[in-house]
């Protein structure tokens, strides 16, 4: 399994259940990093404050004052986190959303209810992807 040491995953999502669920998926990766935020407004500050480098966003769509269609927007936008993976995991039962999200730049879509796991290896994939 590969080590993908001093990288943090940034997961946005107001559910607690939801998020503290992604979290034990993703912590499961050794060396990785996990932080948390409550909205999209939240992830930017996180995001803009010049803390530790995010490595990859995982983000819910439907969130209070602005979701993650409007995050994944601003994101892409941004010159120094442009390249950041994004991964969408929703609840969002419109079936123009996986399109729509791809559109904007995300690099995966999983609809509520979702695999841990899948999610866990998917992002396995965008790490290992973007240290080469």
């Amino acid at each position: 399994m590969p080590v993908l040491g001093g990288q943090t995953v940034l997961i946005v999502e107001d559910s607690e259940n939801s998020a503290a669920t992604l979290e034990i998926a993703l912590l499961a990766i050794p060396g990785l990093s996990v932080m948390l935020a409550p909205s999209a407004v939240e992830a930017l500050r996180i995001l803009d404050g010049g803390g530790a480098p995010v490595g990859a966003i995982v983000t819910d769509l439907n969130m209070p004052r602005m979701d993650g269609f409007e995050l994944i927007r601003r994101v892409r936008e941004n010159r120094r986190l442009s390249h950041t993976p994004i991964v969408v995991v929703s609840a969002d039962g419109d079936p123009a959303t996986p399109e729509r999200v791809a559109q904007l730049g995300a690099n995966a879509f999983f609809p509520k209810p979702y695999s841990p796991a899948e999610v866990r290896r998917k992002l396995e994939q965008l790490l290992n992807v973007e240290k080469e």
